[in-house]
């Protein structure tokens, strides 16, 4: 009786959450609101860069040799045996200096309570890995990350970074700008239309 009530409070805390998550961008914004929100994900992405050269030097020189990369700032909030997450970012193409506003929805199934801030730093290796990540959005499995190579050992621009996806490493930093393992179980990403 008492696992039935457990149950029942985590389903329903996980329905708001997913409620919360999904209302947060229906509503329409004014053009001094979708300026005001570009603005907010472009300080954040030139901060998360900050941070991480800070932490690992040559991530600077392996984010300006790439095709492009993508930052994320992601909030998530986890109950007893599930979580989700949802954040804002963007992608920049390094070539034409394009920028792509993108959204992510993050699913974290297991044991946990409480929230979290983080923000995923992406290089793109090549054009048709980041074509591929705006153009058509993105998911990112449980069985990709449990595959993902951490590539701590390598030195250079690889050094703290994991290979998700052939061409494609990702950062994963706390919200002190800390490099932490990678935690991400399912994640989708994809356009954010509104500010596009």
């Amino acid at each position: 009786m008492k696992m039935k009530k457990v149950l029942k409070c985590t389903a329903t805390l996980l329905f708001l959450l997913v409620f919360a998550f999904g209302c947060a961008g229906t509503k329409s914004k004014t053009q001094s609101e979708k300026n005001a929100a570009r603005d907010s994900v472009r300080t954040m992405t030139e901060e998360t860069l900050t941070q991480l050269y800070q932490k690992e030097p040559a991530a600077e020189d392996a984010v300006a040799d790439a095709a492009g990369y993508a930052v994320f700032s992601d909030f998530g909030v986890k109950v007893l045996i599930m979580g989700g997450a949802g954040g804002s970012g963007m992608a920049v193409n390094n070539a034409t200096k394009q920028e792509t506003f993108m959204k992510m929805a993050e699913f974290q199934p297991g044991l946990g309570l409480g929230a979290q801030k983080y923000r995923l730093v992406f290089i793109f290796e090549n054009p048709d890995a980041f074509n591929k990540f705006v153009t058509s959005g993105w998911e990112l499995g449980a069985n990709a990350m449990a595959a993902a190579k951490d590539e701590q050992g390598e030195g250079g621009g690889g050094a703290g970074a994991v290979t998700v996806s052939d061409g494609v490493k990702m950062y994963q930093l706390s919200d002190t700008g800390a490099i932490v393992g990678v935690s991400i179980t399912a994640a989708k990403y994809y356009k954010d239309d509104d500010l596009n």
